[in-house]
């Protein structure tokens, strides 16, 4: 049940274009590419996806994200350059911290990285929820250390903020996540 004032994820399909990327929903036909780019040391370093990343685990991955999806609690997007095939990840879900509050989280697949590809999805996705879902703010939740994440939060116009670190588990172990805020008066700047 939705309290007043909480973040609603838009419903689906989702399907966003703008500076060279299209944003759409997963399909089965993305397992091979979704294998290519969760299967990776970074990917494993810096976000809970499980390591190896095999064919299974991606139809795991995507089985979650669909009920997830159709629970209304996430959009995983693909990033893609035309539409076709994935380079990148970003997801949009109601923060854990409050519920008025949008999370954002991405991933790019490691031949796809420098392109500004995580950047570019976090501003479409940024766009449309403070144009049309007018959460209190769009936080990001980065592990201190993880230089391209917040680089992409820094470009995106994110601040890092005072709050406590909020804790995860991970992998069997406890991630303390900084967290990053932009209020919907600040989003020009990024």
């Amino acid at each position: 049940m939705e309290t007043k004032g909480s973040f609603v994820v838009p419903t689906a399909p989702l399907r966003l274009e703008g500076a060279g990327i299209v944003l759409r929903e997963w399909t089965e036909d993305d397992v091979d590419a979704l294998v290519e780019m969760y299967d990776d040391p970074e990917i494993a370093r810096w976000t809970p996806v499980v390591s190896p990343f095999d064919s299974g685990a991606a139809r795991a991955y995507l089985d979650k994200a669909r009920t997830s999806r159709a629970e209304g609690r996430t959009a995983q997007l693909a990033v893609t350059t035309d539409g076709g095939r994935p380079r990148g990840e970003v997801l949009l879900f109601r923060s854990g911290s409050d519920e008025r509050d949008a999370e954002l989280a991405y991933g790019v697949g490691a031949e796809h990285r420098g392109q500004g590809l995580a950047a570019r999805a976090v501003r479409l996705v940024t766009e449309l929820t403070l144009r049309e879902l007018r959460p209190r703010r769009l936080v990001l939740c980065i592990e201190h250390g993880n230089t391209a994440s917040e680089a992409v939060a820094h470009a995106c116009g994110f601040t890092l903020t005072d709050e406590l670190p909020v804790t995860r588990q991970a992998k069997g172990r406890e991630v303390l996540l900084r967290t990053w805020s932009l209020r919907p008066e600040n989003a020009d700047r990024g």
